[in-house]
C-alpha cells in the first residue's frame, strides 16, 4: 500500500535523525590539506612596516577536533526528544497499518454482503420471470387481468434495476479494496464471496487500559514526551557552551618539507584547547524559541487527551453497535420467517383465485426487503466488530513493544 510505504519512509527519516543528534555527544574530527598564498604587510609580522614582504605559499596538512562538553542538558534533551519522535513515527506507523487492515476486512465483508445481496436479487429475477409467464398465460386464457400482467412486468423490471445498481456498487468497492492492496483495480478481480467468514467474540470486561495500548494514543504520548524534552533544548540557549578544541598536522612554505618533522604544527583552542560561548543579547530569539516550545508542548497535551477521549468513544461507539445490531437481528430474524410464511400462503391463494395479484407482489416485495435487511445486518455486525477491535487497538493481547523501547 503506498500509503504505508510512505510511513515506512517516514519511520527511516526519523530513526536516521535519532543517528544525527547522537552524532553531537561525540567528538567531531576532520581533515584539511591544501595551500593559500599570502602577502602579509609588515605589521602583521611585528617587523617595520616599511620592510617589503615577498608573496610565499604556505602547504597544509591536518587534523582538527572539537567536542561539546553538555553541561547544561542541551545534547542529551535533544537526543531524547529525537527518540521520542522516532518512537511517535514508529506508532504512527502501526496505526496506520492498523487502519488498513480493518478498511481491509470491512470492505471485504461490505463485497461478501453485497455478493449474497446479488444472489437474492438474482433468485427474485428468476421466479418474477416465471411470475410474469405464468401472469400472461393467465391473461391469454382470461383467468386474469391486463393490470396483474403490468404489476408483474414492473416488479420484475425494479428488480432488475435494483440488481444493476447493486452490482454498481459492488464493482466500486472491489475497486478500493484493490487501492487498499497497492494493486490497479482494473487487474484485480474477487470472486463472488459468501457470509461464511467468523469474526472474533468480544470478551467481556475488557479493562479501559488496553486503550493505552492503541498506536495513535502511543504517538500522541510520545510527541509529548518530545515536546518536553524540546524545552530543555530551548531552555539550554540561556546557558553557555563549553567547546573543547585543537589541531595538529604539518605546515610548509615549500611542497617537498611539508611533512618533515620541523614541519610540525598544532593549537590548542583559542583559550587553552577550550572554548566558552555565552549569550548575552539575542534579540529576545531564545526567549521566543522557549515560549515556541511550551507552546508546542501544550498543545501535543491537547491533542493527547483529544485521542484518548476519541479511542473512549470509538469504543462506546463499537459496544453501542454490536449490542443494538444484535436485537436487530434477532427481531428481523422472526420477521423473515414470518415473511416467508405469508408469501407461501398468499401464492398459493393467488393460484386458487381468492386474492389478486396486487397482495401476492406486495408480500413477494416485503420478503426480499426483509431478507435484504437480514443479510445487511449480517454484514454490518462483522463490520462492527471490526471497527471494535481497531478501536482496542488491533485486539486484546499483548502488543509487541516498539523497536526502540
Amino acid at each position: 500500500n503506498p500509503q504505508l510505504l510512505a510511513a515506512a519512509a517516514r519511520l527511516r527519516q526519523a530513526r536516521a535523525i535519532v543517528d544525527v543528534v547522537n552524532a553531537d555527544r561525540l567528538p567531531q574530527v576532520g581533515a584539511f590539506a591544501g595551500v593559500n598564498r599570502q602577502k602579509p604587510t609588515g605589521a602583521l609580522l611585528n617587523i617595520p612596516e616599511e620592510v617589503d614582504i615577498s608573496p610565499y605559499n604556505t602547504w597544509r596538512a591536518e587534523l582538527g577536533a572539537s567536542w561539546e562538553v553538555d553541561l547544561f542538558g542541551r545534547i542529551g534533551d535533544g537526543v531524547r526528544a529525537a527518540n521520542s519522535d522516532a518512537n511517535s513515527s514508529e506508532a504512527n506507523y502501526r496505526s496506520l497499518m492498523l487502519a488498513l487492515q480493518a478498511d481491509v476486512a470491512s470492505i471485504y465483508f461490505q463485497l461478501q454482503a453485497s455478493d449474497v445481496e446479488l444472489a437474492l436479487l438474482r433468485d427474485t429475477v428468476g421466479w418474477r420471470e416465471q411470475n410474469v409467464d405464468l401472469t400472461q398465460k393467465r391473461f391469454n386464457a382470461g383467468a386474469s387481468s391486463e393490470l396483474d400482467l403490468a404489476r408483474a412486468k414492473t416488479e420484475l423490471s425494479t428488480t432488475r434495476s435494483e440488481m444493476h445498481a447493486l452490482t454498481r456498487q459492488r464493482a466500486r468497492l472491489e475497486h478500493a479494496l484493490a487501492a487498499l492492496l497497492g494493486k490497479p483495480p482494473a487487474s484485480f478481480d474477487l470472486a463472488p464471496q459468501t457470509l461464511t467468514a467468523t469474526v472474533p467474540t468480544i470478551p467481556p470486561g475488557l479493562p479501559s487500559t488496553l486503550l493505552e495500548r492503541r498506536p495513535d494514543v502511543v504517538a500522541a504520548q510520545h510527541s509529548l514526551i518530545a515536546a518536553n524534552a524540546r524545552i530543555g533544548v530551548a531552555r539550554a540557549a540561556f546557558f553557555p557552551v563549553l567547546n573543547l578544541t585543537a589541531s595538529g598536522g604539518y605546515a610548509s612554505s615549500e611542497l617537498d618539507d611539508l611533512f618533515d618533522w620541523s614541519s610540525r604544527t598544532w593549537v590548542l583552542g583559542p583559550l587553552a584547547g577550550t572554548m566558552l560561548t555565552l549569550p548575552i543579547f539575542t534579540g529576545g530569539r531564545n526567549s521566543a524559541n522557549l515560549d515556541r516550545s511550551w507552546a508546542e508542548y501544550d498543545e501535543a497535551v491537547a491533542n493527547y487527551r483529544g485521542r484518548v477521549l476519541n479511542a473512549f468513544a470509538d469504543v462506546e461507539d463499537g459496544l453501542s453497535d454490536l449490542r443494538t445490531l444484535n436485537a436487530q437481528a434477532e427481531s428481523n430474524t422472526a420477521a423473515l420467517e414470518s415473511s416467508r410464511r405469508a408469501s407461501s400462503i398468499t401464492d398459493a391463494r393467488y393460484k386458487a383465485g381468492a386474492v389478486s395479484y396486487f397482495e401476492v407482489i406486495d408480500a413477494q416485495r416485503s420478503q426480499l426487503s426483509i431478507e435484504r435487511l437480514n443479510v445487511q445486518i449480517d454484514g454490518a455486525r462483522r463490520i462492527a466488530t471490526v471497527a471494535l477491535i481497531r478501536a482496542l487497538g488491533g485486539g486484546w493481547d499483548s502488543p509487541p513493544k516498539l523497536a526502540s523501547q
